[in-house]
């Protein structure tokens, strides 16, 4: 049998796949930017919540379609992970972190997912991957540690929680699937995160007395943009490519936060910055490309007068039952 290359459509709608999910983690890296020119100083409760809530209300207003069955605990599980757990751990350890120090813990998340993808998802990351997010991370330090950068215990510790947490919600989302649109999903989970949040912003910080124009320009733009866009594209992803592929876009989220404090802080990179943003755009593209290919066998000329055998990468992963034993997933990874 005469292997073939894949077939160019496919190619196409995997870079098409990559190029809308990695929108996600491009949004958030305009996060600290925002916030340190929008929104009010030292409110990280105020945050989280202006965050996630509006944005979760909203795509719940205009699809009105509410969880059923064991989709009301595995949404809210997922909206904890992912929001309302998430987002205080990540403010909290913005206000304690230099943002290098918090960019570089950050960055290790896709070898978390990989580890996580083998016990739950069995499926054994290719190494030219995990290379690839090793190189990535380093990058990242490069582009983002300074020998003065400090480091608060407390604040790794919450960077590490929220960052492992967001990779078991990558996992648990690729194993169980999606019973709704992206859009849908990102509604359950939002206002789940959002309400979780809430009595802890009415218990630490109280409402604020009065919001500038600035800060309604803001909160907008993280709620709608930077989450509720965002995340539905981020869900789409995961629906679409494999755990790997996914938590390797994250490395956009540093990249476009340098370029944004280049182009809008007027912030300057050194020569080993520079070094480091090559290295870790590098790693980024590699990552995928060397993982697209172990991923995906070449199909192969059947003999003639027999069927042509059907690829699982043409149905979506969500597609399998959930009550089934996962299968290796056959999307590039």
């Amino acid at each position: 049998m005469t292997a073939v290359p894949a077939p160019r459509g496919q190619r196409g709608r995997y870079l098409g796949d990559l190029a809308l999910t990695a929108l996600a983690p491009a949004s958030w890296g305009t996060t600290y930017v925002t916030t340190t020119t929008l929104l009010p100083d030292d409110r990280p409760w105020l945050a989280a919540t202006m965050r996630a809530l509006p944005a979760g209300l909203v795509l719940l207003a205009v699809n009105r379609r509410l969880p059923k069955g064991e989709w009301w605990w595995k949404a809210a599980v997922l909206g904890v992970l992912n929001f309302g757990a998430f987002f205080p751990l990540l403010f909290f350890a913005a206000y304690r972190l230099p943002g290098g120090v918090a960019a570089t813990i950050a960055s290790v998340q896709p070898l978390v997912v990989a580890l996580l993808s083998l016990p739950i998802l069995r499926v054994r990351p290719a190494r030219a991957v995990l290379f690839s997010a090793l190189v990535g991370t380093g990058g990242v330090a490069l582009l983002t540690l300074s020998a003065e950068a400090r480091l608060d215990p407390l604040g790794i510790a919450a960077m590490l929680v929220a960052t492992s947490m967001m990779a078991v919600a990558i996992v648990l989302a690729k194993k169980w699937g999606s019973p709704e649109s992206p859009l849908v999903m990102a509604g359950w989970q939002l206002t789940v995160g959002g309400l979780v949040i809430v009595p802890f912003l009415v218990a630490f910080e109280g409402l604020p007395p009065t919001l500038t124009g600035e800060n309604v320009l803001g909160f907008t733009y993280i709620g709608a943009i930077g989450t509720g866009t965002a995340y539905a594209l981020w869900f789409r992803g995961i629906g679409r490519l494999a755990p790997t592929s996914i938590s390797l876009l994250g490395l956009t989220n540093p990249l476009v936060a340098t370029l944004a404090g280049l182009t809008i802080l007027g912030e300057t990179l050194t020569a080993g910055q520079a070094a480091g943003f090559a290295i870790a755009l590098g790693a980024l593209v590699a990552g995928q490309a060397l993982g697209r290919r172990s991923a995906l066998p070449a199909p192969v000329t059947p003999p003639p007068g027999t069927a042509a055998p059907r690829s699982e990468a043409g149905s979506p992963a969500h597609t399998a039952p959930p009550t089934t034993a996962p299968r290796p997933d056959p999307r590039p990874g």
